[in-house]
């Protein structure tokens, strides 16, 4: 997806080597200049000047060509007049970036630069320059909360249908993502002969294949010394290994079908379709069949009375006593407990860790002691488990990624231009605005 990433923007040493190139020089100069005003935002001449030497040792290292001077500096003028109408949403939108993530993004940068730790890594920026390591920390941070912007924004823009879902998997970009394949009689008739001619051998042997897989039958009785009849059995292959044209006509019909002509450089081809399959690959998930009893703690309810009231309906159940009606009677979840404690079956994953945990180690039908969670005390029974196929469920969860970051590149870039739309943006030199300046 079309998001700000700090791995992309950030070339760890490199990248604070400039900075800390900025703040020396930029230390020097008494007075900066002001070239654009976004919204509440100044960018200054040496904002401009770090970004351009950034994205210049950037095209050096892809041994890319560097534009002209004057079209390199409204390229990254506009790339930065864009970062701050992102900076005033996340401002507006009050969005701060944790301390954990903000670690780990600038402990990658520190690896990617040979430091192993965030203390190293600060005692090596700071040596270079002092305020190195926060400034590059700042814009780090920066990049997390953008990116945090453009997935809120932008995926709340995506809407994609069931029936959406449905006609991709039909589609042969959608099969071969599922890894589908389909077994194929393929004819192909070409020649020297006038093109009306070729087109009625084409028709006879389309009429023909309907009713025959004897592609060597039809090839004899059509073929002359003037038109060649090619006809084979393709076997199974994915969808992804036959040409686009040819794999858009396949999925398009049943089996026991035929395809209408294909005109192509090389003659015109008739497809059949014999049969279709899958992947072999089930994706089976381990389930439980799993009822709890919870005590929450409340206001009420302290944390000591709520262990001791799971501990005695501990005893209560280990005694005899039905686990559905003490769940009935005394579960704080009320959701289960009008079905006995009953959650269904469970695939991993879909509860807290510690949950979870107790719920993939338990034995069928033994009554877990009590744990504790986020939520409060939990018992727990397994009653029974089962490998269920779940292909289907994450054919389409894999359809709606797919369709997801497809929709979300042009849904990215009209977000940004309705942001910039909505933005006051001022450019104060002329040379730096396309809409002025010459190019």
């Amino acid at each position: 997806m079309k998001t700000q990433n700090f791995k992309n923007l950030f070339k760890a040493t490199t990248l604070a080597l400039l900075i800390a190139t900025s703040i020396s020089t930029n230390a020097n100069i008494p007075k900066d200049q002001i070239i654009a005003v976004v919204g509440s935002t100044a960018i200054l001449k040496s904002d401009l000047d770090q970004s351009i030497a950034e994205a210049t040792h950037k095209l050096q290292a892809q041994k890319k060509p560097i534009p002209p001077q004057n079209i390199l500096e409204q390229q990254v003028l506009s790339q930065l007049i864009t970062r701050d109408t992102q900076l005033e949403q996340v401002k507006k939108y009050g969005l701060k970036a944790d301390e954990k993530s903000l670690n780990d993004a600038v402990l990658k940068v520190a690896q990617q630069s040979g430091s192993s730790s965030l203390e190293a890594f600060q005692q090596k920026l700071d040596a270079v320059a002092p305020g190195t390591y926060e400034l590059l920390r700042g814009r780090v941070s920066e990049d997390l909360l953008i990116q945090r912007l453009s997935q809120q924004q932008v995926m709340s823009r995506i809407k994609i249908t069931d029936l959406d879902v449905d006609n991709f998997l039909k589609s042969p970009e959608g099969q071969a993502a599922v890894g589908s394949q389909a077994r194929v009689l393929h004819m192909r008739i070409a020649g020297n002969a006038p093109v009306a001619e070729i087109e009625n051998i084409a028709k006879s042997v389309r009429a023909d294949l309907k009713n025959s897989n004897d592609v060597k039958a039809i090839e004899k009785k059509y073929s002359t010394a003037q038109i060649k009849v090619d006809g084979a059995d393709m076997g199974f292959r994915p969808l992804s290994d036959i040409p686009a044209e040819l794999a858009a006509r396949v999925s398009s019909i049943e089996i026991g079908q035929t395809t209408d002509l294909i005109t192509a450089k090389d003659g015109i081809h008739v497809l059949k379709l014999l049969e279709k399959k899958s992947n072999d690959q089930k994706a089976l998930v381990p389930q439980f069949e799993t009822r709890h009893i919870l005590i929450k703690t409340s206001e009420v309810v302290s944390a000591e009375n709520a262990k001791q009231t799971i501990n005695s309906i501990y005893n209560r159940l280990k005694a005899g006593d039905d686990f559905s009606t003490l769940a009935a009677t005394y579960s704080s979840d009320p959701g289960s407990a009008r079905d006995g404690g009953s959650l269904g079956w469970v695939s991993p994953g879909m509860m807290v860790p510690e949950f979870d945990k107790v719920m993939q180690n338990a034995t069928v039908n033994d009554i877990s002691q009590p744990f504790e969670t986020q939520f409060g005390w939990h018992i727990l029974q397994v009653t029974g488990k089962r490998q269920q196929d779940m292909t289907s469920e994450y054919q389409k969860r894999m359809a709606r990624q797919i369709l997801g970051e497809r929709q979300f590149e042009s849904e990215y870039d009209s977000w940004i231009r309705e942001l910039r739309a909505n933005t006051y943006i001022e450019i104060k030199d002329p040379n730096l605005d396309p809409k002025q300046g010459k190019s």
